[in-house]
């Protein structure tokens, strides 16, 4: 009876070759209701003044909440085989580096 009741708490889980190849983000944007989280993940490229959302996830509070549980999970996991992540300079929006780091190109 516990096997049979195992087997109906499985959900599978198809990932299209297209999805698999996933979407480069450097940056996340977070925004709030007060029913929903929406995460949209932009990439940024240097010298470019313009910059696309390439992914949007909608998000109840639950879920977002649920998401954050599983980052920090993740997170210390990953930590604990390869050392900590830096967080370079507080992070948030404010701190964007613009150039990348490396030298601003002249014409």
């Amino acid at each position: 009876m516990e096997e049979q009741s195992k087997k109906n708490n499985q959900l599978n889980i198809e990932l299209s070759e297209d999805v698999a190849q996933g979407v480069y983000s450097n940056l996340a944007i977070i925004t709030h209701s007060s029913a929903e989280f929406v995460l949209d993940f932009v990439r940024i490229m240097p010298g470019v003044p313009k910059a696309k959302v390439k992914s949007r996830i909608i998000l109840t509070p639950e879920h977002a909440k649920r998401l954050l549980g599983a980052l920090k999970d993740n997170l210390s996991k990953y930590e604990a085989v390869y050392g900590k992540v830096k967080n370079s300079e507080g992070g948030g929006a404010s701190n964007l580096p613009m150039n990348f780091g490396g030298t601003t190109a002249q014409a």
